[in-house]
């Protein structure tokens, strides 16, 4: 399956403030991965979520999808 790469994802990360919690699903050899966590920095090509297993470095050419998520904080965890 073909997923267009969403420009709207694009100008969503290139506009949120470093330390909004997001998730974003990006394409990887073979299929897609997620990454969720806070944005820490970016770059006009990448951008690096700090998840927890650690920093992940997202190409911004291969983001499909981005969103901001709450905070931890703010999640009730039964």
């Amino acid at each position: 399956m073909l997923c267009e790469v969403d420009s709207s994802a694009r100008d969503f990360l290139s506009l949120v403030d470093i330390g909004t919690r997001v998730v974003v699903r990006y394409r990887i050899e073979g299929g897609f991965s997620d990454a969720l966590g806070v944005l820490s920095s970016r770059t006009p090509t990448h951008c690096v979520i700090d998840t927890r297993r650690g920093p992940a470095t997202v190409d911004l050419t291969e983001v499909v999808l981005a969103k901001q998520v709450p905070p931890l904080s703010l999640i009730h965890i039964s």
